[in-house]
């Protein structure tokens, strides 16, 4: 039997459905909607703007109550729909304390 996608993932995701904002650095911001967040990136869903492979985007997103900061590089954007993207972005900078409080949340998950 082959690998389930979670069993291949190098980091635990924790599902999210949540209003974020994301801009690149020193630039406008957008709002988008997260699908989900792990210790290595966040994947988002953005609305009527162009992203491009490798562009450098700082996001701003909850867990649990906390809003946290990070800047990331887009490493793949696909349309989902004619003004829809879909988007994975590395974490390139987070502070180490938002980072812990991501793996925390993500082992809780797994634990159930």
């Amino acid at each position: 039997m082959g690998e389930s996608n979670s069993d291949r993932r190098k980091y635990t995701r924790i599902g999210t459905d949540q209003v974020i904002s994301f801009a690149p650095v020193d630039a406008q911001g957008f709002l988008g909607v997260s699908t989900d967040v792990s210790p290595g990136g966040i994947r988002f869903q953005a609305v009527g703007c162009e992203i491009e492979m490798g562009e450098v985007i700082r996001v701003t997103f909850n867990v649990g109550d906390q809003t946290l900061e990070a800047v990331g590089r887009v490493v793949w954007a696909t349309d989902v729909d004619p003004i829809t993207l879909d988007v994975g972005l590395e974490f390139m900078e987070i502070d180490p304390l938002d980072l812990q409080l991501i793996e925390q949340e993500a082992q809780e998950a797994v634990q159930g």
